[in-house]
This record gives C-alpha cells, sequence and structure tokens, in this order.
C-alpha cells in the first residue's frame, strides 16, 4: 500500500504505468520460479547426491553463458520482430524444464542411474542460455520506457514484489522437499509453463525506441563490430571501466563462495531444507524492506561508492558465516536449526541481497546514454560470463586443498580490493551531476 502512493507520487505518465504494470507481472511470476531456484543446488547435493565438481558446473552454468553475449548482442540487434524473439527464446530454453518430471522419483534408483546428474546440468544450461537474450532485453526495454529520475524506484518497487513473492515460494517449497525430497519433479514443469508466461508478459513492453543494428551489415560484421563497441566502451569510459574490474574482484569472490557455502550447509552444519528455507526467506524479508531505500539511493550516489557498500556487506556475511564453524552455538525449534553467528551473517547478506540486484542488474545504465544500455549491460554480462569459466571451479579446488576457512578468507580479501578500487574511483573521476547523470568518456 505504501508503494502504491509513492508511485502517486512519482506522477508517473501513461507509458511508464503501462511498462510498471507489465514489468510488474512478469517479476511477480518470476518470483516464483526464482524461489524455486533458490534451493536448486541444495537439491542437486543433498536429494540427487551430485558431486562437489557437478554442483560447481551447475551454478558455473548459470553465468558462463554470458561468455557469448558479444555474439548475441549483434544477433539480437538484428532481429527486428523483438516480441517474436523473446518469446521464441523462452519456449526454447524453458519448456525443456518440464522433462524432470521423468527423473527417478527416488534416491536409491538416482544413484543407480547417475546419468541424469547430467541431463539436470544439461537442462540448466539450456535454461540458463535465455538470459543472454533476456536479460539484455529487460534492461533497455526499461530504461527506454522509465524517466531517468524514475528508473531506479520503479524497478526497487518491482523487485520488492519479486522477492515477496519469491520469499512464500522459498517457504512452501522448503517444507515440500523435507516431506519428499523428491518433490522437485513435479515442480519444475510447472516453473517450465510459469517462466514461458513470464517472458509472454515482458514482450509485451513498447521496444520501439531500442536502436537496431546498421543495415546492409552481415552478421559476422555486426559481431566484430559489437565486440569493438565493448572494447571502445572499456577504453573512453574510465569510470565504467573501473567498476567492471571492481566486479571482476567481487564476482571472483563471490563465485568461488557460493558453491561452498552450499557445501558448508550440508557438510558442516548439516541444515535440513526447512533451515535452508528460513535463512534464504530471513534474508529476502529483509531485502524487501530495503530494497525502495536503496532504489532511490542508487540514483542519487556515484554507483561505485553504492558498489563499495554491496561489496562491505558480502564480505561481513562471510566473516560470520566462517564464524559459524568455530562459534558453533545453535537450537533446534521446528525443525529449523538456529545458529547465532549464522543469524548475523544472514542480516548482512539481507543488505547485500537489497543492493546487489539493483547494481547488477541497473548499475551499468548510469554510466551511459538511454539508448546505449542493453551495450553496456551485454558488457557488463559478458565479463561476468568470463569469471566464471574459472571462479566456480577454482572455488572446488580451494575447498578440497585448504578448507572453509582458507577459501572463505580467500574471498574477503578479494573484496577488500574490490572495495578500495571502487573508493578510489569514484574520488578520482566523479560522475559530473550530483544526481548521477550518465557519463561517457570521461
Amino acid at each position: 500500500m505504501k508503494n502504491i502512493y509513492r508511485l502517486r507520487y512519482l506522477k508517473l505518465n501513461e507509458k511508464e504505468w503501462r511498462t510498471f504494470g507489465l514489468h510488474s507481472l512478469y517479476f511477480s511470476i518470476e518470483g516464483i520460479v526464482l524461489g524455486v531456484l533458490a534451493l536448486n543446488e541444495y537439491v542437486f547435493i543433498r536429494s540427487m547426491d551430485g558431486s562437489n565438481y557437478q554442483l560447481a558446473f551447475l551454478f558455473q552454468f548459470s553465468m558462463i553463458v554470458f561468455t557469448f553475449l558479444f555474439f548475441f548482442n549483434a544477433l539480437r540487434k538484428r532481429i527486428k520482430n523483438k516480441r517474436k524473439m523473446l518469446r521464441i527464446t523462452a519456449l526454447v530454453t524453458r519448456l525443456p524444464l518440464a522433462l524432470i518430471f521423468f527423473f527417478p522419483k527416488n534416491q536409491a534408483e538416482m544413484m543407480e542411474h547417475p546419468e541424469y546428474h547430467y541431463i539436470f546440468l544439461g537442462l540448466f544450461l539450456i535454461y540458463y542460455f535465455g538470459n543472454i537474450i533476456l536479460f539484455p532485453a529487460v534492461n533497455v526495454l526499461l530504461k527506454t520506457n522509465y524517466r531517468h529520475h524514475n528508473f531506479g524506484k520503479l524497478y526497487s518497487y518491482a523487485t520488492s514484489l519479486n522477492k515477496v513473492i519469491m520469499l512464500a515460494t522459498i517457504f512452501v517449497y522448503g517444507i515440500l522437499l523435507d516431506r519428499d525430497n523428491f518433490v522437485f519433479v513435479y515442480v519444475f514443469p510447472l516453473v517450465a509453463f510459469l517462466s514461458l508466461i513470464s517472458v509472454i508478459f515482458l514482450s509485451r513492453i513498447d521496444y520501439s525506441n531500442v536502436q537496431q543494428s546498421v543495415k546492409g551489415k552481415n552478421l559476422w560484421d555486426s559481431v566484430r563490430m559489437s565486440v569493438a563497441g565493448m572494447n571502445r566502451i572499456l577504453i573512453l569510459n574510465k569510470p565504467y571501466r573501473h567498476f567492471e574490474i571492481g566486479f571482476m574482484l567481487y564476482g571472483f569472490a563471490f563465485m568461488v563462495s557460493h558453491t561452498i557455502v552450499n557445501i558448508f550447509f550440508k557438510e558442516a552444519l548439516e541444515l535440513n531444507y526447512s533451515s535452508v528455507a528460513f535463512y534464504k526467506n530471513s534474508y529476502n524479508i529483509l531485502a524487501i524492506v530495503l530494497l525502495p531505500f536503496f532504489g532511490k539511493l542508487l540514483g542519487n550516489i556515484d554507483p561505485r561508492k553504492f558498489a563499495a557498500f554491496t561489496f562491505g556487506s558480502l564480505t561481513l556475511y562471510i566473516f560470520f558465516l566462517l564464524m559459524t564453524e568455530y562459534i558453533p552455538v545453535f537450537i533446534d525449534w521446528w525443525e529449523i536449526r538456529f545458529y547465532a553467528t549464522l543469524v548475523f551473517a544472514f542480516i548482512f547478506y539481507g543488505i547485500f541481497a537489497a543492493t546487489m540486484p539493483l547494481l547488477w542488474n541497473i548499475g551499468s545504465a548510469y554510466f551511459c546514454k538511454p539508448e546505449e544500455a542493453d551495450d553496456y549491460q551485454s558488457l557488463h554480462l559478458s565479463l561476468t560470463g568470463l569469471r566464471a569459466v574459472f571462479a566456480p571451479l577454482i572455488g572446488v579446488f580451494f575447498y578440497e586443498l585448504i578448507g572453509f576457512t582458507g577459501t572463505f578468507s580467500l574471498t574477503i580479501a578479494s573484496l577488500f580490493a574490490a572495495m578500495w578500487l571502487m573508493r578510489w574511483s569514484y574520488r578520482r573521476n566523479a560522475l559530473t551531476s550530483p544526481k548521477i547523470q550518465p557519463v561517457v568518456g570521461n
């Protein structure tokens, strides 16, 4: 209700109201999808008994696909019928998840057929390939339909709605998984259908202001132009270049720790699904409360200063997570295991969860003109894919070599380096306006 009054206060025009409605519908349905996927990696190692390296590949696939963006960015711009492009993408990459319905329904049968681990990984590789079309499309659709001063605020309101629905989904799904560890074989066909419907809503947003590829160029010329354009952005736009280097350091830390955290929950803390769902919901509740504030803040401060704060919250999360191994004080209540230090860890992760979706999805758009937002986001996502080539597997390697303490300490050191770089960069190359208008070539 409070957000409705805030929307009235913003005095949205007709285009913004229509865009926000479709944006909210897309994010609402995706909230259900993301709620299921939030427990996906824990399902893989606990129910399906996948190996540590297979788990690393499952997470890696969600990021490594972005290395192909230099090609798909050029291809996407050449396709005139954007609505059809988005819907075909959803059909090809989302519906195959329905095949999980035919997986074994118990662990004994799963152990007899280890090939299902590889089929599961393959299906999610296909699923994640859809994101290299959808993510840049979301960025440029919103940036060209929302006015600059409303961009961060409206995105944060829709993201809050997304997280509320995600929270409820995680809660229900966690309970179902504790009752039947293989309930996911019935859930994923529903997820496949819902994800298709969500993209149909997204495709109805106005695409008329989005730039097309230069006419007369063949695809490979367009790809070369796309790569050259990305290189030019990094060379000429110093603030953005510093921003992406900081993200490389942060991304290495995040990807190294992400897989290890799931192993930590299973091996060191022995958490059941309800406990994992509880902790994921606790940080989402905090994120929902904080998102509108941070959405407004991102539009009024330097994105690199915002990034330093975001990286700091993740640093404290990993620190208190590590302390759980040394201060293993807990109580069991309602099938949930409460660790004292883990509660503090997820408070800081809640702050991280409220800031990172904004920074990762739309932070790059503050360094460019609205019509360039997809190019900047495509470059941002391509670099995400680049670090995904090695970081998740390195995480498992270091865990097996130096254990939880050594691996988490390595990620904390990388985050400190990222924070220092962001602080140094925004002091050296401040953006031109206190309201953080886009700047190129600064």
